[in-house]
């Protein structure tokens, strides 16, 4: 019994380790984030406009994230996005830190305790904070984003021939809807 249970252990614990070791928070090679960063600037809510597809948002429609930011430094982070088969919204809530320089739009996502993911703008308006192309630690994930539920064709294009350029496979972008009132 005591051998079955130790051997149990040192399985949980080679999960957890493989499990941190593949929770990297660095940019992809070759795609360096944007600077100057204001976190200031860039709180507040965000509509998905486009996305990689990822098992955690698959369905989802509607897509927010709104950010925020603790006394502490400490962005809090929630995305929002509508279940079409369940009829609801669904929500998560985490927190982002930066990487490094908090003038380099590099952070640290968690929504699951010590876990966390990349989360690296590559391309932002810097004048109006109104756009952003946002990468994950591969190129497996990537996000366009906008304060309004629309963006112009012409920044689409140009954010999507970006990402193209940095090595994402656009052809794969997931074109989310934007249609409820109560996004």
């Amino acid at each position: 019994m005591t051998r079955h249970r130790s051997g149990s252990l040192v399985g949980m614990l080679l999960v957890a380790l493989l499990g941190l070791t593949g929770c990297s928070t660095s940019p992809p090679d070759g795609i360096t984030p944007v600077a100057p960063f204001e976190i200031e600037r860039y709180l507040g809510k965000w509509y998905e406009i486009a996305r990689l597809d990822h098992r955690f948002e698959r369905g989802l429609s509607n897509v927010t994230a709104t950010y925020s930011q603790w006394p502490d430094g400490e962005v809090k982070v929630i995305n929002r996005g509508y279940n079409d088969n369940k009829g609801e919204y669904e929500e998560a809530e985490g927190e982002a830190q930066f990487i490094g320089s908090e003038n380099v739009g590099s952070l640290k996502v968690s929504f699951f305790g010590p876990f966390a993911g990349g989360y690296h703008l590559v391309a932002l308006d810097q004048v109006n904070y109104s756009w952003a192309l946002v990468a994950g630690a591969d190129r497996d994930y990537l996000w366009i984003l906008s304060r309004d539920k629309q963006l112009d064709p012409k920044i689409q294009e140009y954010l999507v021939r970006q990402a193209a350029l940095l090595g994402f496979d656009v052809s794969e972008l997931i074109w989310v809807r934007q249609d409820r009132d109560d996004a």
